[in-house]
C-alpha cells in the first residue's frame, strides 16, 4: 500500500513562528524526536534557523551548527531518518557526515549551489522549494513549475537521482493568499512533473486565513489536516507538519481508502 510520508518539524530555534524557544536544548529535542516517533512520524525535519519569510535575523554558519549538530549527534540513536532544514552546504555536508540523510532547502539551491554536490556526495535526498521576492511576470503555478523543474534539473546534474528531488510549492512564501489558492487547486499539475511532491502547509497563515483569522498557530491544526487529506488525494507523497500524530492517523486513513479506490476500478 502506498504510503505518505510524515516528516514532523523540529525546531531548535527561538524564533521559529510557531513552537519558537520550545526545543531549542538537547535534551528537548530528544524527547520531542522520541514523541514524533511514538506519533508515527517517518522523517524528522531539524532547523536551526527560523525559514518564515519575514520578521527573523539570519544568524551565522558558525551558530546555526552549533544549534544543530549536537541534536543531529543526540538523534542518531534512533532508527529515523533526519532531515536537515537549512540551504547553506556547510550546514548540510557536517549534518550528512553524521547521518542525516535529506536537506530541505528553502531555496531550492539558488542560495548556495554546493548543496546540490553535498547531497550528491553523500546519496541523499534533498526538497527544492519554490520561493523568490513575489515578483512575477508570469502565472504563479506556470512560474512555480518552471523555477522548480530547473532546479532539479541542476539537482541531477550533479548527481541525485530523480526519486530523492522533492519539490514543495512554497505555500506561505512569496505568493498572495490567491495565488496560494491557486497553486493548491492546480498541485496535480506539480504531482505530473513524476518528482514527488512534499506539502508543508502547517500551522502557516494560509491555514489561518482558511478558517479564523484570530487563531492561534497551535489553533490550526485541524485545518493543516484538511490540507493534507487534500494533498493527498492531489498525489503528493508527504507532508510537513507540527502535528505528527494527527496527520499520520489521517494520512494512514486516507493512504487506504486511495488504495481501496484503486483496486475497485482496476479489476479485471
Amino acid at each position: 500500500m502506498a504510503h505518505t510520508k510524515i516528516m514532523g518539524i523540529l525546531n531548535v530555534t527561538p524564533d521559529s513562528f510557531s513552537d519558537g524557544g520550545k526545543y531549542n536544548s538537547v535534551e528537548k529535542a530528544i524527547k520531542r524526536a522520541e514523541e514524533m516517533i511514538d506519533e508515527g512520524v517517518d522523517i524528522i525535519d531539524i532547523g536551526g534557523i527560523s525559514t518564515r519569510p519575514a520578521g527573523y535575523e539570519e544568524i551565522s554558519v558558525t551558530e546555526e551548527l552549533e544549534r544543530v549538530i549536537p541534536v543531529v549527534k543526540a538523534l542518531n540513536q534512533f532508527d529515523i531518518q533526519l532531515s536537515i532544514d537549512t540551504y547553506r552546504s556547510e550546514i548540510a555536508e557536517a549534518a550528512m557526515k553524521l547521518g542525516a540523510t535529506m536537506i530541505n532547502d528553502q531555496w531550492a539551491g539558488l542560495y548556495d549551489e554546493k548543496i546540490f554536490d553535498v547531497v550528491a556526495k553523500y546519496e541523499g535526498e534533498i526538497v527544492l522549494m519554490h520561493n523568490g521576492d513575489g515578483q512575477r511576470s508570469e502565472p504563479v503555478v506556470e512560474e512555480m513549475l518552471l523555477y522548480l523543474l530547473k532546479q532539479a534539473n541542476k539537482a541531477e546534474m550533479a548527481g541525485i537521482p530523480q526519486e530523492k528531488v522533492w519539490v514543495d510549492p512554497g505555500i506561505g512564501f512569496a505568493k498572495t493568499r490567491e495565488e496560494e489558492q491557486e497553486v493548491m487547486a492546480r498541485l496535480d499539475e506539480l504531482v505530473a512533473t513524476d518528482y514527488p511532491v512534499l506539502l508543508a502547509t502547517s500551522r502557516k497563515r494560509f491555514i489561518k486565513e482558511m478558517v479564523d483569522k484570530d487563531t492561534k498557530a497551535t489553533e490550526r491544526d485541524e485545518a493543516t489536516a484538511a490540507t493534507t487529506a487534500y494533498g493527498i488525494m492531489k498525489g503528493v507523497k508527504g507532508v510537513r507538519v507540527h502535528n505528527v500524530v494527527l496527520n499520520a492517523r489521517l494520512g494512514q486513513s486516507m493512504d487506504y481508502l486511495k488504495e481501496n479506490e484503486y483496486a475497485r476500478y482496476n479489476l479485471s
